[in-house]
């Protein structure tokens, strides 16, 4: 007896079955994920690893040219491709399409283990992530204003939009783009340095003396224990430029006297624009599996809501989303 004879002297039995499938099929639909792309982790594997102050032609040598040396004998390599630049050394490796990418990121970390003792001792250690297709963001906001710097937007940004959007169902995680984090510049002046016969490292040597703060134990009574700190640490552009870099015939040279010091951002190298205008982009990556136009929807709605607590001089747009 076949399903189509069964179901022709049993009506009802067949009729029960088929409602019963299509409650199924409307119970997942509402749990299907919907995404633009298909979630397909590309066997590829990225090798990253920073050496500040080195020129490109030092990275090159140095850094990428070792570890690709290694990295070339793993079997079921597609492609491998380089960039180095100031200060940064980045490398792409591309497998066949059969490759597991778990194996894959083994065997690379493997070879760039081997490889580090070839490496300068004063970089950074390498770094080998993979390719991850639910990392990738699907909608950005655009922070900008006409009276504001990067600076007090990455602040708005981190502390206002990024804590309100982490906060949505099925958000994996928020990046923030252009960021502009504080940093305490110093600047030196060459001339003045020569006449007071101190060089860059003799600056360094003194940040790194006076500009610590190290655990001091503790007071101990019969009946109370008070902690001590030692508030050792500079948070001021002032406290930077008193800040004693020499001592010699009883003469104090302090930094004001061959340099100057100001609170700035510590990366201006690079910076977003949209529109001809600086911005700061915060970028909204989902959960595995999650329903990506929810998520998309979800942001919108929190964005009209977070409008009234931005100042009114910061507005913000979408540089981008994959949704539509």
């Amino acid at each position: 007896m076949n399903i189509s004879e069964l179901s022709i002297r049993r009506p009802v039995l067949s009729t029960v079955l088929t409602i019963i499938i299509l409650l199924f099929g409307l119970i997942g639909y509402n749990y299907l994920g919907v995404r633009e792309y298909p979630s397909v982790d590309n066997p590829i594997i990225s090798v990253s690893c920073s050496y500040p102050g080195a020129n490109a032609d030092v990275i090159e040598n140095q850094i990428t040219e070792p570890l690709e040396q290694n990295i070339n004998g793993i079997p079921g390599i597609r492609s491998l491709s380089s960039v180095s630049q100031q200060g940064q050394s980045r490398i792409t490796v591309e497998f066949e399409l059969s490759v597991d990418l778990e194996t894959a990121a083994n065997d690379v970390r493997d070879k760039v283990s081997r490889a580090q003792r070839y490496l300068p001792r004063d970089c950074d250690p390498p770094t080998v992530s993979k390719a991850d297709a639910d990392a990738t963001p699907i909608l950005m906001v655009a922070l900008q204003s006409d009276k504001r710097s990067l600076l007090e937007l990455s602040e708005i940004a981190d502390l206002t939009v990024k804590e309100q959007l982490q906060t949505i169902s099925d958000v994996s995680g928020v990046s923030i783009w252009g960021e502009k984090r504080y940093s305490m510049r110093l600047w030196l002046d060459p001339i003045k340095m020569s006449g007071y016969g101190i060089t860059p490292i003799d600056v360094k040597n003194a940040v790194d003396k006076e500009n610590v703060e190290l655990p001091s134990g503790s007071i101990e009574g019969n009946t109370t224990e008070l902690t001590i700190r030692t508030l050792g640490l500079m948070h001021t552009a002032e406290e930077f430029n008193n800040l004693i870099v020499k001592e010699e015939n009883d003469r104090i040279i302090r930094f004001s006297d061959i340099g100057r010091a100001e609170l700035g951002p510590a990366d201006i190298k690079s910076y977003m624009k949209m529109n001809g205008v600086p911005m700061v982009g915060i970028v909204v990556i989902p959960q595995p599996g999650a329903n990506h136009i929810k998520i998309a929807d979800a942001v919108y709605e929190r964005m009209e809501k977070m409008q009234k607590d931005l100042p009114e001089d910061v507005k913000y747009s979408y540089g981008f989303d994959n949704t539509k």
